[in-house]
């Protein structure tokens, strides 16, 4: 056993030195294209200046001669690095872009933006649509004024399933109608109950339907690696895929991780997005960006009126009513 261990610990020891001597070599080179002409090996130093290839980033040179000469040894690497900074220019292009609006977007009934409070919208299993509490609530004095049984507000199929079995069988009609929101809370339900294989099955289904929330899920199932391995690149490519979508948290997650690298600049922009959505958590790391001078004063500005903005679409008097109806109704409980 004694043997097997020093064994294993050897193997370990050998794969972190390789990624040492690997990460050094790669700052040497690093220093090296900075330093040095990539053509005649001459230093930066006194009056000779170096230029950066004209398309990548990669070599220098003191020369158009020496950059000429090194041409044919240079162009394949070359292209392909400039493809690599076009296709990140074009990726954040999309990336930055503001959304319309949340992932979510508005309630099919009021047709105002949906808010961010769970607590605050609902949804039947007859229809799978999110519906504000201000039109649930006016739906219900109305059935109460016609004494008439409870119905969704949207399809007015009867609201309170018989059954939980009735309650599946019809979240599973809107499965197999490929209901993004129903193949998003059927992934839930399988990932509260621990069975991780059927819940990465429907977030998969899910992402293929173009469902932001889903994004969201799987980045979280990739970062935890439940039922799957970890794989920081997959839980930024689906965070990323969520906040173009308008999934505010995603977009917030991502400019705490830009926050956390040091690039302070894309966090804010991240930052800014969310909180023109309405985001809080955003506005308040804001206010720390704007402390350590990684946001100007008028930027901040203007996000703190766009968060408001934001705000005050969600707003209504239903809404509103509905708010002090369930105030009323959790006091006397």
């Amino acid at each position: 056993m004694a043997h097997l261990k020093l064994e294993a610990e050897n193997r370990v020891k050998d794969v972190a030195e390789k990624k040492l001597a690997a990460l050094k070599k790669e700052k040497e080179d690093k220093l090296k294209a900075d330093l040095f002409c990539a053509s005649c090996g001459v230093v930066e130093i006194g009056d000779i200046k170096l230029k950066k290839c004209d398309d990548c980033d990669l070599v220098r040179y003191c020369s158009e001669k020496c950059q000429q000469d090194h041409h044919p040894k240079h162009e394949e690497m070359c292209k392909e690095r400039a493809a690599e900074l076009r296709a990140a220019e074009l990726r954040d292009e999309i990336l930055f872009r503001q959304p319309g609006s949340t992932h979510d977007g508005d309630c099919p009934i009021c047709f105002l933006p949906l808010p961010f409070d769970p607590s605050k919208v609902g949804m039947y299993s007859c229809c799978s649509k999110l519906i504000c509490k201000g039109c649930l609530y006016a739906n219900l004095l109305c059935q109460l004024r016609e004494s008439g049984g409870g119905t969704c507000p949207f399809c007015r199929h009867p609201a309170v399933p018989k059954s939980k079995e009735e309650h599946e069988k019809s979240t599973m009609k809107r499965v197999g109608a490929n209901d993004p929101f129903a193949v998003q809370q059927m992934g839930m339900k399988y990932y509260e109950e621990g069975d991780y294989e059927a819940a990465f099955k429907y977030w998969t289904k899910g992402v293929e339907l173009g469902d932001a929330a889903a994004h969201f899920q799987l980045s979280v199932m990739y970062l935890e690696g439940k039922g799957i391995e970890k794989d920081e690149k997959k839980v930024s490519y689906h965070l990323e895929e969520a906040a173009i979508a308008g999934h505010p948290e995603a977009r917030f997650i991502l400019g705490c991780d830009e926050g956390d690298k040091g690039r302070f600049e894309r966090a804010a922009k991240h930052f800014i997005i969310a909180a023109n959505l309405g985001c809080d958590k955003s506005i308040q790391a804001l206010k720390s960006c704007y402390a350590i001078g990684a946001v100007s004063k008028e930027d901040f500005a203007v996000a703190l009126r766009g968060h408001q903005a934001a705000l005050d679409a969600m707003k209504s008097p239903l809404r509103e009513a509905a708010a002090k109806a369930d105030a009323a109704g959790a006091a006397r409980g």
